[in-house]
């Protein structure tokens, strides 16, 4: 749980930080990255094991959500005092195709299965993975509504908007957001306009450079950049205010203004 006196404020720390192929070397770095000073700590996608090569398998990788990652993940967020969300790959139905989980530990317990798989770009992640079930995850950190969404979902602003509609004030986006002519761009518009069209907080939290994009992000609800990363492994903080979100919501009312 938070250890700050209020819930006007939510301080964020996203580690841009690379997940390798060794799963036990990954659950180490969750310590090191949730030291006290943070209400959410947000690694990003598949922090529990790397995609690997295009074409291989993750299934031999799945974990049950009470398995050794979900359980690191648990016990960092203990010992930090706050709530932790990471991705992994959780076992399905289908033994060939897990599903490709946030897993959410601390004061609050949760788990989104990513909705949107990213069959674009030549890349066909569906031959891989399981679509999660088509539900907003909403989650409470420290007082404030965190809505979860990964990667590729960052391009269906619906998801975006039942997220806010379900209460979110926060939507949280880990990723590991592959490279390529004006993908950085992309992510960078896609974060703001999240951000712009729900005036709600956004916290981008991808896997760096040279494999992935890197650039994570926190933006507030006007699209202002409150935090960036570049390319390489890095780690930033912003801390989120609500007096911020009220005013956003007053200055720009386009929730209320809907007619659709």
């Amino acid at each position: 749980m938070s250890d700050h006196p209020t819930t006007d404020r939510l301080r964020v720390r996203v580690h841009q930080w690379a997940s390798g192929l060794e799963p036990a070397e990954n659950r180490d770095r969750l310590a090191e990255g949730v030291a006290p000073g943070a209400d959410l700590v947000v690694f990003p996608e598949a922090f529990a094991r790397d995609f690997g090569s295009a074409g291989s398998g993750v299934s031999d990788h799945a974990e049950p959500l009470d398995g050794p990652f979900a359980t690191g993940v648990a016990k960092a967020a203990a010992e930090g005092a706050c709530t932790v969300v990471a991705g992994m790959f959780e076992v399905s139905d289908d033994p060939g195709r897990p599903f490709n989980t946030l897993v959410v530990r601390g004061a609050s317990e949760a788990s989104y299965r990513k909705i949107h798989l990213y069959d674009s770009f030549g890349y066909r992640e569906s031959d891989r993975l399981t679509g999660g079930a088509l539900e907003p995850v909403v989650v409470e950190v420290a007082g404030w509504q965190v809505g979860l969404m990964t990667c590729y979902d960052l391009r269906f602003p619906e998801l975006a908007r039942r997220l806010v509609d379900a209460g979110a004030e926060v939507i949280v986006v880990p990723a590991a957001w592959l490279p390529g002519e004006r993908k950085v761009e992309h992510w960078r518009t896609l974060l703001a306009a999240r951000a712009i069209e729900n005036t709600c907080f956004v916290v981008g939290a991808g896997q760096p450079e040279p494999r992935y994009s890197g650039h994570s992000a926190v933006l507030g609800p006007l699209g202002e950049v409150l935090a960036e990363a570049d390319g390489p492994e890095q780690t930033v903080e912003a801390t989120l205010d609500r007096t911020a979100l009220e005013a956003a919501r007053r200055t720009n009312p386009s929730l209320a203004n809907r007619r659709l």
